[in-house]
């Protein structure tokens, strides 16, 4: 296989695990359980797959890269948000096991969670971006763990309070109390996933240099340092992930 297809191939893999989980992530978020002493949104469940894609785009393809996936991702979510709207409007037939009450309650719900996850995801994966680079520039490209973790543990903290509250707070269905209480569990969750999840991203990481070739795989890591958003004088990032 040819290079460059390998390294298309690494793009649609990679976007396809981040669609699908964003969106899924959307579609599942409007039920709240309980985790221990955590009470949560089941879509957070899968969000660190989300976080762990977005590191990999970013380290690979650049901004650029993140960019036009995040966009791609928005425009879908969007699109799932119309399809919902309007299903919710057209009439259940008599035979329908599920009545209009039923499906109405929880994809209304679900319409909140989408307009609320469209702005916290947006904001979520600019400040995610943004960190990424900042450590990644300040290591010198070295230390894998910490771009990855520290974007994941900053960018996050927004979106779960975000999400929460205009899907939740903000139409009533939480009180304030109880939204500080799921973000908060909401946030935990996904502190405690991305530290854990430490492992993938170097066996992700390996995995991706060894199926482009090292030689390949460091011209990628190059060309999205160079068109990084952050620039950090005197200080090459060009070295590889350690």
């Amino acid at each position: 296989m040819q290079i460059q297809n390998r390294r298309d191939l690494v793009f649609i893999l990679l976007s396809g695990i981040f669609i699908t989980n964003a969106i899924l992530g959307e579609l599942i978020g409007v039920k709240l359980i309980q985790l221990g002493p955590f009470t949560m949104s089941i879509g957070v469940v899968l969000w660190p797959v989300v976080f762990l894609t977005t590191d990999l785009i970013n380290e690979y393809f650049g901004i650029k890269g993140v960019k036009r996936l995040t966009l791609v991702t928005m425009a879908m979510i969007m699109y799932c948000f119309i399809i919902i709207y309007f299903a919710m409007r057209i009439p259940s037939a008599s035979s329908s096991p599920v009545s209009d009450s039923v499906f109405n309650k929880v994809f209304g719900q679900g319409l909140w969670i989408i307009f609320g996850s469209l702005i916290a995801f947006a904001l979520s994966q600019f400040i995610d971006v943004f960190i990424f680079w900042i450590f990644r520039h300040w290591s010198q490209g070295k230390m894998l763990w910490l771009r990855s973790t520290g974007s994941t543990v900053l960018s996050q903290l927004f979106d779960s309070f975000v999400i929460i509250a205009i899907a939740f707070w903000l139409p009533g269905k939480i009180s304030t109390e109880e939204f500080f209480q799921v973000a908060s569990s909401n946030y935990m969750y996904k502190l405690i996933i991305a530290v854990s999840m430490t492992p993938l991203i170097y066996l992700a990481h390996n995995f991706i240099d060894r199926f482009l070739g090292k030689e390949e795989s460091h011209r990628l890591i190059q060309k999205a340092a160079k068109e990084s958003p952050i620039t950090i004088r005197g200080k090459s990032t060009t070295n590889a992930h350690k």
